[in-house]
């Protein structure tokens, strides 16, 4: 079912629960994983991902259509899932650096994460970054999106976008070759 679709299902009061319903269906995996790959920790991730289609539920009837639904709901995903992390630093009053051992420490003995020697490096590399950069990569790495709708999402210039995503692969490559 199209975006389209299920936001004229949504607008009828009748089918607007089936709707949504459709509507996490077709997003849930991928927010989740878009969450994820910011915060780390399933549990977490599980928490956020639900916090985001609530989110969502209470705030898809003033939704304008200027941009694309998945565009919207990685919009809510990735503010969810940077002040998650924000919060954490000040509750526990860590810099950043703490976090990121934390974070890092969750990976390695995470079941879930699956892959080689290689990709733990990676998901360790992409820890380093600020969260801007972070999701910026993801989003453009792992989720191939245009930088035009990383710009929708994020609310930043597609020029920013491609200086942020430079810096952040020559950060990765950094960190990858000094661990070698």
């Amino acid at each position: 079912m199209s975006d389209e679709e299920l936001l004229a299902l949504f607008e009828n009061p009748d089918t607007r629960r089936n709707a949504f319903n459709q509507l996490v269906r077709k997003y849930q995996q991928k927010v989740y994983w878009l969450v994820r790959k910011m915060v780390v920790d399933h549990d977490d991730a599980n928490d956020i991902t639900q916090d985001v289609f609530i989110k969502a539920w209470t705030a898809l009837e003033n939704f304008r259509g200027d941009s694309k639904l998945y565009t919207w709901l990685y919009r809510v995903a990735s503010n969810e899932a940077i002040n998650f992390l924000n919060k954490k630093r000040r509750k526990f009053f860590v810099p950043i650096y703490d976090v990121e051992n934390e974070l890092s420490e969750k990976l390695e003995a995470d079941p879930d994460v699956s892959g080689d020697a290689i990709q733990l490096k990676l998901q360790k590399a992409l820890l380093k970054l600020p969260e801007k950069q972070r999701l910026v990569f993801n989003l453009k790495y792992f989720e191939d999106l245009p930088y035009e709708e990383i710009s929708e999402i994020t609310g930043t210039s597609v020029g920013a976008l491609k200086a942020s995503y430079h810096w952040a692969t020559k950060k990765i490559e950094d960190f990858l070759n000094d661990t070698d």
